[in-house]
């Protein structure tokens, strides 16, 4: 039997995953109650194949969105909702096979012990992981310890975590960036610049090929376009966080 809960759901946002989703759904289900999927413009036919897995199991929602918008738009859309109906934490996870469900309940249960903390996982590759992901992931790992001045999150692009409700949706209320590929990363430096705890927790990542189901929506040029773009706006930003830092550990 899965474990349900009144406060931690998971949240899978999704994009033309193709019939990989209905595995990954299955898994989650297996673990946990309830998962919300929200289906970010699909074309693929997973929107109604979602829907009619819904209908048969009462710890499944499906939010279908009428356009595409982006990962961090669709989970904004799932956290609007949650605020509603009263839940503090969602465990973001992707549709594409890739993340580990069968570790949601360590990370629901790190959470329920630290409920104030985000909790990242880090990724443990297997030989077949694309070197130019692992080698990219390194550099944009860089770029946020520069912006956290420290090691503070294990990973800035593994998309398996679980957040606080409150402080994400506040934090992506007031910008109109963190709507795409940029999410993650964004997310994980803010929260931590607004003082919310870290926990990290190795999780390992399946790089699926398209003979097993595969399917990546990311752009080389355009999406590292999007990250530098991102990264070069968190440095500015922490160079004009830091004097004011410095004037209020002064005052105090």
């Amino acid at each position: 039997m899965p474990t349900a809960s009144a406060t931690h759901l998971v949240l899978i946002p999704s994009y033309n995953p193709g019939p990989k989703v209905y595995e990954t759904v299955t898994e989650a289900l297996r673990y946990w109650a309830p998962v919300w999927v929200v289906v970010d413009g699909s074309t693929d036919g997973t929107a109604e194949g979602l829907t009619e897995m819904a209908r048969h199991n009462a710890d499944l929602l499906v939010i279908v969105e009428p356009r595409n918008r982006g990962k961090g738009a669709a989970v904004l859309s799932g956290l609007a909702r949650a605020r509603t109906q009263g839940y503090t934490h969602v465990l973001c996870m992707d549709s594409d096979g890739q993340h580990p469900a069968a570790l949601i309940p360590v990370f629901m249960q790190a959470s329920s012990r630290q409920p104030e903390a985000m909790v990242l996982g880090v990724p443990v590759f297997t030989a077949e992981a694309p070197r130019v992901r692992v080698y990219g992931r390194r550099l944009s790992n860089l770029f946020t310890n520069i912006e956290t001045m420290g090691r503070h999150i294990g990973d800035s692009l593994f998309g398996f975590r679980v957040y606080p409700v409150q402080p994400l949706f506040r934090i992506m209320s007031a910008r109109r960036s963190m709507r795409r590929f940029d999410f993650d990363p964004e997310a994980a430096v803010r929260l931590f610049w607004e003082g919310v705890a870290v926990r990290n927790i190795d999780a390992p990542v399946r790089y699926l090929r398209k003979s097993e189901g595969g399917i990546s929506h990311f752009h080389y040029v355009r999406d590292n376009l999007l990250l530098i773009g991102m990264h070069i706006r968190l440095v500015f930003s922490l160079l004009y966080r830091i004097p004011r830092r410095l004037k209020a550990g002064r005052q105090a």
